[in-house]
């Protein structure tokens, strides 16, 4: 993985020095709270409903062990003892002091680590298929490209303000697993006639309004993603609203532009920059991909691993196959039941670090799911991995399954919250315990977001349950049929809201539907998009309908 030199050291060591000041002369009263904020939003410290909030970056969500171990001991010495990883390779520390923050941006730059970007309106974490790399289905290895783009957008001065925030994701395999279509920008690698490119999509994004986004060339020579990136951040610069952060994505101006005035005006604006010095050479790009060689592997004969139901159960899920023969990337579940997902003790991420360090040389990854992946390891391993994952709480078995779900922090913490999501995520999981009825109900994606902003991705779940507010009370719109991948789809609402305390019961209706209703082997989406919207509906609002039909009669009479 990608190692810090002597400039990234100095900008790093820099902007700890800057802010440390920063922070010493707001509590001296020299800067007032409006001068402080997007200072220390640039250093990615948000005030939350009960505390501050520090998001640290974990670059195209790649990690070493030391930087694991690290994280841990900030989250014991500064924090509560644990962090949250996020849907955007980011690990958030929710009970932070401000005057801490500092001492914590220090001790992460010791292991190369930051929280530069992580908030305002500038370019964000640039994000990827966690299996990067290793996947068996994977065309070209995304993280030296990803890492170019990391470098290009750190500090870029022209960007810093930007009308609202801006994401990238890039893909390199046959399967989009980076969510691409719903970014800013999202890029699929490919080869085309020989030659390696992107097709280049732009205005997608969930929150408030959300696009799946739409393809603005269909293939750009690698040596020119810089340049064509520049292009369309100058045309969104230049063009995006900053009278209303409603509309001030470039979802926005994409949708009131028409994808072929828009796409006119970035060519217009890439032709006087297509060659220029941002353009990639062989040189810096080989620079950079000498960082992401691969690992030792070694040559492994077939093994005859355990036939225990449990482990084979694991196994199934938790398992990803790996481009190696003999090798198998693990993804270690952060949604244990009862557990707020995402959620990681520092006593776990100690756990994870001295796994990584024995079973898979030392790295490790963060999934947009919000889990840990092990990428490399021996499938002879497998066992002990096993073993000891279970250990620390990390190996429920269901990666893929309805309790494997993605969740914000909601209303527990964050301040833009309408509802809370980490009761609704418990409540489903007690519901769902039962892991033999999970496996049977087979692969769904539960997302739930806490708010109209979608850290949850509510809009792409199979199931997607979103937070809203009514009358001051806590309600829960329910979406169907939502997808990432290449077909990409967001979900369609059911119908009206329900209480916190109808949410596991609705849940249990809507896969009571799918039983019912799918043929042999038929996955949930398979059996939503045969036959509809409506049977889901009629049984969800069932009960609903009979009891205001007896109120109403009882009124009448």
């Amino acid at each position: 993985m990608y190692k810090y030199d002597a400039i990234d050291r100095q900008l790093i060591n820099e902007r700890v020095a800057q802010f440390r000041d920063q922070v010493r002369r707001w509590k001296a009263g020299e800067l007032a709270d409006d001068e402080f904020r997007p200072l220390r939003l640039q250093n990615g410290l948000y005030i939350q409903r009960h505390a501050p909030m520090f998001r640290i970056a974990v670059p195209y969500g790649m990690l070493n062990s030391a930087q694991l171990r690290k994280l841990g001991d900030v989250a014991a010495k500064y924090d509560r003892g644990y962090g949250h990883f996020t849907t955007r390779h980011n690990l958030q520390l929710n009970w932070p002091k401000i005057e801490d923050v500092p001492e914590i941006m220090a001790e992460l730059a010791e292991v190369e680590m930051h929280a530069i970007q992580t908030s305002g309106n500038c370019l964000r974490n640039i994000t990827t298929d966690p299996f990067a790399g290793v996947a068996a289905d994977e065309v070209i290895d995304p993280r030296p490209l990803a890492e170019i783009l990391r470098e290009w957008t750190t500090f870029h001065p022209e960007f810093a303000f930007l009308p609202r925030k801006f994401k990238i994701a890039i893909s390199g395999t046959r399967e989009d697993r980076a969510v691409t279509w719903f970014h800013d920008i999202g890029l699929h690698l490919k080869e085309q006639d020989g030659q390696v490119g992107f097709t280049v999509i732009v205005g997608g994004g969930l929150g408030r309004t959300p696009i799946r986004g739409q393809v603005v060339r269909e293939f750009l020579p690698w040596q020119h993603i810089l340049t064509y990136c520049e292009a369309i951040l100058r045309v969104y610069n230049r063009a995006g609203r900053r009278d209303n952060a409603y509309k001030a994505r470039i979802k926005i101006l994409v949708q009131a532009t028409g994808i072929e005035a828009f796409s006119q005006q970035v060519e217009d604006e890439w032709a006087y920059m297509k060659d220029g010095p941002a353009t990639l050479t062989q040189a810096e790009f080989d620079r950079v991909a000498a960082h992401f060689t691969a690992p030792d592997y070694e040559k492994q004969d077939e093994v005859a691993l355990p036939t225990e139901k449990a482990f084979t159960k694991w196994v199934d899920r938790n398992t990803h196959p790996h481009k190696v023969p003999g090798y198998a990337a693990v993804t270690l579940s952060l949604k244990q039941h009862g557990v707020a997902p995402g959620d990681i003790t520092s006593a776990q991420m100690a756990a994870v670090a001295d796994l990584a360090d024995q079973y898979s040389f030392g790295e490790l990854r963060i999934s947009h799911e919000q889990n840990i992946i092990l990428a490399d390891v021996k499938k002879a391993d497998l066992p002990a991995v096993w073993e000891k994952a279970k250990a620390a709480g990390l190996a429920t078995p269901n990666i893929g399954l309805l309790t494997g779900m993605i969740c914000c922090p909601g209303g527990d913490f964050c301040d833009l919250a309408n509802a809370k999501s980490i009761p609704i995520a418990n409540a489903i999981q007690a519901r769902f315990d039962d892991l033999d009825y999970l496996f049977d109900i087979g692969e769904i994606d539960l997302n739930i977001s806490g708010c109209m902003n979608a850290c949850g991705h509510h809009h792409v779940g199979h199931i997607g349950v979103l937070g809203v507010d009514k009358n001051d009370s806590e309600f829960y719109q329910v979406t169907l049929g939502g997808r990432q991948g290449n077909d990409a789809r967001l979900g369609k609402v059911i119908g009206p809201s329900f209480s916190a305390d109808e949410m596991p019961d609705v849940v249990d209706k809507i896969i009571k539907v799918y039983l019912e209703s799918r043929h042999a082997d038929e996955r949930f989406l398979d059996t939503f998009d045969r036959i509809g919207l409506d049977p889901f509906k009629n049984r969800v609002y069932e009960g609903r309908a009979h009891g205001k039909a007896k109120t109403a009669q009882k009124e009448a009479a």
